[in-house]
Parts: structure tokens; sequence; C-alpha cells
């Protein structure tokens, strides 16, 4: 017989941080990931329903923490300017993501704890 789990859930969340605070998480994950599909802060922030202020800050503490910047800004000119993800930038996302996959699959396998509650 099957039982509903009546709106449980069981959910994981993974964030990496510096010296007690936070440096990397899933919302900087999905501004880096956003940031490589448009090639824009401004447009990755307004996906995410965030303030271009808000992200530039999120953006200069990643790379003001990261050992190597994350990100790179491009100033205008013909082309308008833009920004894109450092190899470093690239690297991080993907091992984040990775990791994220991994746990997931962790707790996929594990639902059947939500059956205890």
């Amino acid at each position: 017989m099957r039982t509903k789990s009546r709106g449980k859930q069981l959910r994981v969340r993974c964030w990496i941080d510096i010296d007690g605070e936070r440096f990397f998480g899933p919302g900087r994950a999905e501004l880096l990931q956003l940031i490589q599909q448009t090639g824009s802060i401004s447009k990755a922030a307004q996906s995410m329903g965030m303030s271009y202020k808000k992200a530039w800050a999120m953006i200069e503490g990643l790379n003001t923490q990261a050992q190597k910047p994350y990100v790179i800004a491009h100033k205008g000119g013909q082309r308008g300017g833009g920004t894109e993800l450092t190899e470093r930038g690239l690297a991080m996302l993907k091992a984040y993501q990775k990791l994220n996959d991994k746990l997931h699959t962790i707790v996929d396998k594990n639902m059947r704890i939500l059956k205890l509650i």
C-alpha cells in the first residue's frame, strides 16, 4: 500500500562558506548560469527578479573572495559590452552543479525516510 507524503519533502541545499560567511550557493550558481546564457549581468538579474545592484554586489563578492575572478565585464563599445564567465567561473559552476546532482541523487534514493514521519 502506498501512502501519500502529505506535503512532506526531503530537501537539501548546499552552500560553500569561507570563514563562516556564505561564498557560493544556489543563488550565485543560478546567477552565473544566467550570465553564461545571456552574456549580461543585467539580463541575468532581471531573470531572477533581482536588482542589478544586488547582482553586481554578488559578482564582486565572488571575484574578490575567489583565488581568481569568476566573471569579467567588458565595457561598451561598438558591440555594447557584455559579461562572461572566466574559465575559473565555468569550472566552479560545473563542479557545483555536479555536486548538487550527486546530493539530489542521494536524496532521491532516501525518500523512504518520509514514511517514518
